[in-house]
């Protein structure tokens, strides 16, 4: 599976903001990851991303919260196991987005990554809603989906 690359090792990402749709909806019990395999296998390519200075912001989900917020569900396990396995500040947003997002996020640095709450405890999501697209793909220069299993859905 690994030789499987669809990234070019020549493209230019260096102080570009890349927002990177992962499929990170490993199984939890009691807030501890029971199988990392998928944020594993995740973290070849982000240190890719992270060598070539790109500005990462992650986006995934675990289960179905339906637009809200379920604690259960967050991506706090997540972040934690980034944040141990990746070489780089690593942030975790949990707020809003809202018109002064472009400003809190301008602050992120060459290599750094910030890993979203759970996407899908935005209600916005859920609903396909082309204005939180929008608002999402505002944040990057660059979109790559790397959750193919996520692709087909009819979410934002």
């Amino acid at each position: 599976m690994n030789d499987i690359n669809y990234f070019s090792d020549n493209s230019d990402v260096k102080d570009k903001t890349v927002l990177l749709r992962l499929d990170l909806n490993v199984p939890l019990k009691d807030k501890i990851i029971q199988d990392d395999t998928r944020i594993y296998l995740s973290i070849p390519f982000i240190k890719k991303l992270i060598e070539k200075k790109a500005k990462i912001i992650i986006l995934s989900h675990l289960g179905r919260p339906g637009g809200k917020k379920v604690p259960e569900l967050s991506m706090l396990p997540i972040y934690k196991y980034l944040k141990k396995n990746l070489d780089t500040n690593v942030y975790f947003f949990v707020g809003e987005l809202n018109s002064d997002i472009k400003e809190k996020f301008s602050y992120q640095k060459e290599g750094e990554v910030i890993l979203f709450e759970n996407i899908r405890f935005f209600q916005e999501e859920t609903d396909n809603d082309d204005l939180f697209s929008k608002k999402l793909a505002s944040l990057c220069d660059i979109y790559i989906n790397d959750a193919f299993s996520c692709s087909h859905r009819e979410q934002a």
